[in-house]
């Protein structure tokens, strides 16, 4: 898991919108049944993918955040390319699945 991370509202900028490369920012919650089940998930895509970095945003303690990228259903993963979202996908799903969502988005 080395490229996995945890942001707050005071670190965000930082590691995602001026990070190079794909971020994978996973909005979850300590309660979150689906957000405990994807997790391992994304350090896996994280593993494998030198170049992706994961971080990961608890909306509980920064709902801040949470509010500002519009986060009404957790787990809620979304993809950042240049600062920019690129994709975003609600729900835990498998890594095939995820895999091929963020298909050209992650070299």
């Amino acid at each position: 898991m080395a490229n996995v991370t945890n942001a707050t509202g005071a670190t965000f900028d930082e590691q995602v919108l001026g990070a190079d490369g794909a971020v994978i920012v996973d909005f979850w919650a300590p309660w979150c049944g689906p957000c405990r089940q994807v997790s391992p998930v994304l350090d896996q895509i994280a593993d494998e993918h030198p170049g992706v970095k994961v971080v990961k945003v608890n909306v509980d303690e920064e709902m801040d955040l949470a509010m500002q990228y519009q986060v009404t259903s957790i787990p809620a993963i979304k993809l950042f390319r240049d600062g920019e979202v690129r994709k975003e996908v609600v729900g835990a799903k498998p890594k095939g699945a995820l895999l091929k969502d963020f298909e050209g988005l992650l070299d």
